[in-house]
């Protein structure tokens, strides 16, 4: 078994307001310059190397692909420099891409000190990329599980030093990053690592970790609580499936109430039940706990960061398997809202366990719930894996939300949420249908049936479908992208969403 929880990244990482001398330069084993293109001769010339480095780059063009040009200086360290230029108004998103291509090629040379000079920006795009190399670098050390006999050496980088212009949170980005690296690591976890009983370990030991409240609500507990829907799925066999509930209060919380629940799908394997996946669709069905990993590493980041805000967390960990006692198309199941549901797949188990949980997350009354699931294979074909799919009961929330995924580096797009959708949901036994078998717009649909559980408040909806993209995805360089704890991050402080979702009630 890989350890219970985690390793941090040992790297520092600090922002130099002394001018970058050769003195300092001397202490490097490499420098990365960030620059704007339409640097001037002037600004060239007071680059290190800089006559050299233009005409390198001249050569390369400003069109070719990563890496730009590189050189070495002639010190006794043999002082390795790339310099990468960004174009003028690049999005968010770009840049924090170029820059992780950028800082992968500087990385090569497996340097234990790296140096970031930017240089020529404004003082909002300087921040922005002193901001984007820094995470890019934590994430780029921050190591993931691996069960080789032979693992790969990790890498030397230990200190990362940011010169010239540009003013980045380092707390906020170091937040950030242990949410997002506690996210792609659960994930990557091994089905037989990463069951319901050892997921609870875990989350246990995060809690003493962070002084959260846990309680873990079981199955007999839950058959208390009729929670019907997400008992469906775990009857396939899964004794140790539960809900968990987290609370984090700040210590000078003036009451209990609170302002933000956060709600993650957590199934550990999903099999597809009774209606079993084909070989190619069970690959990766570990992944399928991400929303649960997501919500966790972003109550992380708001813990690192003293987040004034009361927030609940849920978590619907069990698996979907294959047994005797398994859920089956045209059961019907009672919700612990009272809604009854006609079943009609059982491999849309997702939308199943996330209904009981949002119903109780709705119980205590949030400012605003989000939840985040791996849920729809319709997402991933609407957006494909490079965004994820927004749906909100609010939709004057819909421009935050695209403004936290364009800001976040983590884009996502809203769905329409009209209600005239429920008709491809009516059922002629049971309140509502679980889904439907065309599959057509089922993202859409699947949305719509969570709203039924999410109460009455400001409710927002993730579908993950960037959660796992081949090569990584912005600063990310894993498969696993951990998509969630920067948006979400980027909503809750710079978007406000708890003022706007009040001021929508």
């Amino acid at each position: 078994m890989t350890d219970l929880l985690p390793r941090p990244p040992r790297l520092s990482v600090s922002r130099v307001a002394a001018a970058l001398t050769r003195q300092r330069l001397q202490k490097l084993e490499h420098l990365l310059i960030l620059a704007p293109e339409n640097l001037s001769p002037a600004q060239w010339r007071k680059l290190p190397s800089g006559t050299q480095l233009k005409d390198l780059q001249k050569r390369i063009g400003s069109k070719s692909a990563i890496p730009a040009a590189q050189t070495r200086l002639n010190n006794s360290k043999r002082t390795g420099i790339s310099l990468g230029l960004l174009p003028v108004g690049v999005s968010p998103f770009k840049r924090l891409d170029r820059i992780r291509l950028l800082l992968g090629h500087a990385m090569k040379s497996n340097p234990g000190t790296l140096g970031a000079l930017i240089t020529g920006f404004d003082d909002s795009d300087a921040t922005a990329s002193a901001e984007a190399v820094t995470v890019a670098a934590l994430a780029a050390v921050s190591e993931m599980p691996s069960h080789k006999s032979k693992p790969s050496p990790a890498p030397r980088l230990r200190a990362l030093q940011l010169f010239g212009d540009g003013k980045p949170q380092l707390r906020r980005l170091r937040a950030e990053n242990e949410g997002n690296h506690l996210a792609r690591w659960l994930t990557t976890l091994p089905p037989n690592d990463l069951d319901s009983a050892s997921y609870k370990k875990r989350i246990a030991a995060l809690a003493k970790q962070h002084g959260w409240e846990m309680s873990f609500l079981d199955r007999k507990r839950l058959a208390r609580l009729k929670a019907g829907a997400f008992l469906a799925v775990a009857q396939g066999g899964d004794s140790n499936a539960g809900i968990v509930h987290l609370r984090y209060r700040p210590p000078d919380a003036s009451k209990k109430r609170p302002d933000v629940a956060l709600v993650g799908k957590g199934i550990c394997f999903d099999t597809g039940g009774v209606n079993l996946k084909p070989a190619q669709h069970m690959q990766n069905m570990h992944d399928d706990m991400q929303g649960s990993a997501v919500a966790l590493g972003t109550l992380t980041a708001l813990s690192r960061v003293n987040s004034k805000l009361n927030v609940d967390c849920w978590l619907a960990i069990t698996e979907n398997l294959i047994g005797p006692g398994a859920y089956k198309p045209m059961d019907v199941v009672t919700a612990s809202n009272g809604t009854t549901i006609e079943i009609i797949h059982t491999d849309a188990e997702g939308r199943m366990a996330l209904a009981d949980t949002l119903a109780l997350a709705a119980e205590k009354k949030p400012a605003v719930i989000i939840d985040y699931a791996t849920l729809t294979g319709a997402c991933v074909g609407a957006v494909t894996e490079r965004y994820s799919g927004a749906f909100s009961n609010r939709q004057s929330l819909n421009p935050y939300l695209i403004k936290a995924g364009d800001q976040s580096g983590e884009r996502v797009w809203p769905f329409p949420m009209d209600d005239d959708f429920d008709t491809a949901l009516n059922s002629s036994i049971a309140d509502i249908k679980q889904c439907t078998l065309d599959g057509i717009g089922d993202h859409i649909l699947a949305a719509r049936f969570l709203s039924r559980f999410a109460g009455s408040g400001a409710w927002v909806h993730i579908d993950l479908s960037s959660g796992r993209h081949k090569g990584g995805l912005a600063h990310i360089p894993t498969d696993v992208t951990g998509f969630g704890v920067r948006f979400t991050m980027n909503l809750l402080h710079e978007q406000e969403l708890l003022k706007h979702s009040l001021a929508n009630r």
